[in-house]
């Protein structure tokens, strides 16, 4: 229990009004940089790095994040190729798409945007990446790296989740932290990273009894369920800091699993939606294709590069790997 001292200072905070946690000008600070550091990368190799984005069907929410992630590569001066697939494709076929890219010499990074449609398995297409070109780390190589600890291309949400904690100067380590989710793409990663960080981590999901007796615990809510107003003001505790990752359509408007209206004056920080983790997601996923377009480079300097072909997006990009340790120090 908290004491009656830190509780009042937590809803003095909440009733002068939240804080917005807001990821676009953590992503700005980020492509001004990459931007830099692209340029500084086609002068070397005489090329710009591809990013390869293959879209199954045509998910709304899917939609919008996809034209954020080509106009931040046109921003930072990469290429950004779309590779739209129908929705009735087989497993094979989006396989043979993938293998294709695989083998590009051009593309530097690839990502194949979730969810995908019911009768493609998912273990199907994570096998069929290239490790070294899965920048949003979905392969069972880099999600093991993570798992240990060590150096390997993060997934870029559950990344950007946890830092814009970090570069907002919220303190993560000793927290009761409670993620709502367990995907893998999401929930699981975001729980590895905040355990890394020294959090208390707690994982709620869809079978979870009583979720707001959990949730009101949190002094930091991770919330990355897909499931628009899941959680409400009266879930939460006074003072909480929320991280709404959630990116639904409804209607005309984009909104979060969280209830923004109802949870404002209950917090004392939350990101918006849209504006909060999605642009940092953008910026950092950049990140990894800088990092992969060099580690590619340097260890086949003398390959042919060919030219972006048709159904190529000219588009800049400009990021910065954020540094991991290669040898974590292990916490109790």
């Amino acid at each position: 229990m908290r004491g009656d001292r830190d509780g009042a200072g937590a809803a003095g905070a909440a009733l002068a009004g939240p804080r917005l946690l807001a990821g676009g000008p953590i992503a700005a600070e980020i492509r001004f940089g990459l931007t830099r550091d692209f340029a500084a990368f086609r002068e070397r190799w005489g090329y710009p790095p591809t990013l390869a984005v293959v879209l199954v069907g045509a998910d709304a929410p899917s939609a919008v994040y996809l034209r954020q992630i080509l106009r931040t590569c046109e921003k930072v001066g990469v290429h950004g190729r779309l590779v739209e697939m129908s929705l009735d494709v087989t497993p094979d076929g989006l396989c043979e798409e993938i293998d294709m890219l695989n083998d590009d010499p051009g593309v530097s990074g690839i990502i194949v945007q979730m969810p995908l449609p019911a009768h493609i398995p998912l273990r199907t297409v994570i096998d069929s990446i290239d490790p070294a070109k899965d920048i949003d780390g979905i392969h069972p190589r880099n999600a093991g790296l993570l798992s240990l600890g060590f150096d390997g291309f993060l997934p870029a949400t559950a990344q950007a989740s946890v830092e814009i904690l970090k570069r907002s100067g919220i303190e993560i380590s000793g927290k009761r932290v409670v993620v709502i989710g367990r995907s893998n793409v999401v929930g699981k990663p975001a729980a590895l990273l905040l355990m890394r960080e020294h959090g208390t981590v707690t994982v709620l999901h869809s079978r979870t009894r009583d979720l707001a007796n959990h949730t009101r615990d949190a002094e930091i809510l991770i919330v990355a369920a897909g499931k628009p107003g899941l959680v409400t003001g009266e879930m939460l505790s006074p003072g909480v800091v929320v991280v709404d990752v959630g990116i639904n359509v409804v209607g005309d408007k984009l909104v979060g699993d969280v209830d923004f209206e109802s949870a404002r004056g209950v917090v004392s920080a939350i990101t918006p939606v849209p504006g909060g983790v999605g642009p940092l997601t953008n910026a950092l996923l950049l990140s990894h294709l800088l990092r992969a377009a060099t580690d590619q480079a340097e260890l086949s300097p003398r390959r042919a590069v060919q030219s972006p072909d048709r159904g190529t997006t000219d588009a800049g990009i400009r990021m910065s790997a954020q540094p991991m340790p290669s040898s974590p120090k292990a916490a109790p």
